[in-house]
């Protein structure tokens, strides 16, 4: 048991202190620019909403969701939520935030793929997160190899998800980044703490998808070890 506790750290632990570093770097950097005010002083919520417009999606709704970051875009219900500290803020980290989450609305009205992928994967993975777990351990338990492996694959769709998550949050930072700067929102020098914001975001992605590659080699491990 120890050994298998020490083959999970062996594999994990990088990409969970990466996730930790991440995450404080997200904070930093949005408390950080929270209290840097853009030159024309538009909230989250009207970056939002302009951005939205000017590409014709005024049916998009912006609304204000609780949390701290918490920030997303809702496909199927064509909805884009802010955080209050993104919502009612003028700020250059709040802006980036809801401009990021505008690049979303947009990919999906132009059918972008990697987006499409991801949206359809989600019920395979709701339940795949949690059935896979259990019926590889009990497989493991029992010495049910077949069911092993059903457990596995099922819960590798975690890890495609994650994967697949990647280029769609750069691809919505990308486009956040030109459109503030392309629709006068923000100048150059202001791109910076958007850069800062967007930037350690993407690394939490990065982070996520890391983890959820070594908790599959951990289980893939655990099970070619069963059978040898």
């Amino acid at each position: 048991m120890f050994g298998g506790y020490g083959l999970y750290i062996l594999i994990s632990l990088p990409a969970i202190l990466l996730g930790l570093w991440a995450q404080a770097k997200v904070r930093s950097a949005f408390e950080k620019y929270s209290r840097v005010r853009s030159a024309r002083g538009l909230t989250g919520a009207q970056v939002a909403r302009f951005l939205l417009d000017a590409y014709g999606l005024q049916h998009v709704q912006v609304e204000a969701v609780q949390g701290f970051l918490t920030d997303h875009y809702d496909p199927h219900r064509k909805v884009l939520r802010l955080s209050p500290d993104v919502y009612r803020s003028p700020s250059l980290a709040a802006i980036g935030v809801a401009a990021h989450e505008a690049g979303h609305a947009l990919q999906d009205a132009e059918r972008y793929a990697p987006l499409a992928l991801r949206s359809a994967m989600v019920p395979s993975v709701q339940i795949g997160s949690w059935l896979g777990p259990i019926l590889f351990l009990v497989g493991l338990f029992i010495n049910f190899t077949g069911l092993a492996w059903l457990g596995l694959l099922l819960f590798a769709s975690t890890a495609v998800f994650a994967l697949v998550t990647l280029p769609v949050e750069f691809d919505a930072s990308k486009r956040a980044k030109r459109l503030l700067v392309s629709h006068g929102i923000l100048g150059p020098q202001e791109l910076r703490g958007v850069d800062a914001v967007l930037d350690a975001a993407a690394l939490t992605y990065v982070a996520a998808a890391l983890q959820a590659i070594a908790s599959l080699l951990y289980y893939a491990f655990l099970l070619l070890g069963r059978r040898d």
